[in-house]
């Protein structure tokens, strides 16, 4: 349903993302004014206008049969209505102009060889890409796009100087067996077509909503008190980003009554340069030169205005920390994590807490005799007396039951362990395992 129709139309990959138009007026009831123009979009970011002259009830997400030169192409209705009056103005298309006709619905013969047509787009630019290499030609194709009948292969390419392609044309005609059909696009209109992510993590405005790509130059970024980094002033054509000029406007009007740029201001002591400057908070920040160490000093625009004009009058300022203005910092907004399920780290807590738990330090050994000494004994038995320590000597340490073990090991003999190796015949009686003396 990502393309807006009805299940029962649905195609699933008929239907492209890019430019796409909503239409608010679907569920009102008409005027009684039928609009027999319609908007069918094709391949990426291609669109036109055909006439509906079969009176076909067509919806949103239709496939059609439209004309072409030469044939007929496949196209899917991307807005019907009055709303196609207003995509016509924004076009600047008179709506009495000549339109070229809508055959058809698409039936699934159309779209079968259509889809065939569509999966040999990728494959052919390749190969397009080598053969303008072997040429020797300054472009690049950046997409193929078939007509929907396989009688004509339109070449999106970008070059930068003017290309002579005529044995090109020749040699992809003979090769592909189509009409072919050179078009040179931009980068802009390149990134449009293949789309993308931007830097803001939207998708790219020139492959949703954007039509007319006017020029941006650096003095917009100027203008907004940006860096002028190409890295992050750059989009994914390569090219200083659109958005530049959507706010453009508002900077220049806000910027009308500050004072130049790079105002320098005399001071007794020496000079202070322009730093940068908040436009919408009204405060410059100024440098005092020379000084040992780097401080700025924050000032209104209003104020900056009367020091500029004390020294056009001859007047130099004593003091420039006398006119600072106090910048109101916002309270940093902390994020509280009320369910405690956003934390990366929240299944390392467990494995923390094993880790702090220490191990139990492990129990000497007994002997059996000793275990046996400890139980509890019956109710008909009396406990036998525990046999008193013997003397030690003096100046000697008590002996601890490691110690009392380790010299019991000593004492008994050792024990031989019997050979596992096989007896062989000729060698006598084998050797018998030593017997434990109870």
């Amino acid at each position: 349903m990502a393309c807006g129709t009805s299940s029962s139309k649905c195609s699933g990959c008929s239907w492209s993302h890019k430019l796409p138009v909503h239409d608010w007026l679907k569920d009102l009831p008409t005027a009684g004014r039928r609009q027999d123009i319609v908007e069918v979009q094709f391949k990426n970011t291609r669109k036109a206008f055909f006439l509906n002259g079969n009176a076909l009830n067509l919806q949103q997400g239709d496939m059609v049969a439209v004309e072409a030169t030469p044939g007929h192409d496949i196209g899917t209705v991307s807005l019907t209505g009055e709303l196609v009056l207003m995509q016509l103005n924004k076009h600047k298309v008179s709506p009495k102009a000549e339109f070229k006709k809508i055959y058809r619905l698409a039936k699934p013969a159309d779209v079968e060889k259509w889809q065939e047509a569509r999966d040999m787009e990728d494959q052919v630019m390749y190969e397009a890409r080598k053969i303008a290499a072997s040429l020797k030609l300054d472009m690049k194709i950046g997409d193929v796009e078939f007509q929907g009948d396989r009688t004509k292969a339109i070449f999106y390419y970008i070059a930068e100087e003017r290309v002579d392609f005529r044995q090109l044309i020749r040699v992809l005609a003979e090769r592909f067996r189509v009409r072919v059909e050179m078009r040179q696009i931009g980068a802009r209109q390149e990134a449009g077509r293949i789309g993308g992510i931007g830097s803001c993590g939207r998708e790219l405005c020139c492959s949703t909503w954007l039509t007319n790509f006017s020029s941006v130059s650096t003095g917009a970024a100027r203008k907004q008190e940006l860096a002028l980094n190409p890295q992050k002033l750059a989009g994914q054509c390569g090219k200083l980003k659109c958005c530049l000029n959507f706010e453009l406007d508002s900077y220049i009007d806000a910027q009308k009554d500050f004072p130049r740029r790079g105002t320098t201001l005399m001071l007794e002591e020496g000079k202070a340069v322009h730093f940068k400057t908040d436009i919408f908070k009204r405060v410059m920040w100024f440098s005092i030169q020379p000084s040992k160490t780097f401080s700025t000093v924050a000032i209104s625009v209003d104020r900056v205005k009367e020091l500029v004009e004390m020294n056009k009058k001859g007047e130099k300022i004593q003091n420039l920390v006398d006119f600072k203005e106090e910048v109101v910092k916002p309270p940093a907004e902390e994020y509280v994590d009320t369910v405690g399920q956003d934390s990366l780290t929240r299944f390392d807590e467990n494995l923390r807490k094993k880790k702090r738990k220490k191990k139990k330090p492990a129990q000497p050994l007994e002997k059996a005799p000793a275990q046996a000494a400890h139980r509890t004994p019956l109710p008909s038995q009396k406990p036998s007396p525990k046999p008193e320590p013997e003397a030690q000597p003096a100046g000697t340490l008590p002996e601890t039951p490691r110690q009392a073990n380790t010299a019991d090991q000593k004492a008994q003999p050792k024990r031989r362990r019997p050979s596992r190796r096989p007896h062989k015949p000729g060698e006598g009686t084998p050797p018998t395992p030593p017997q434990n003396a109870d």
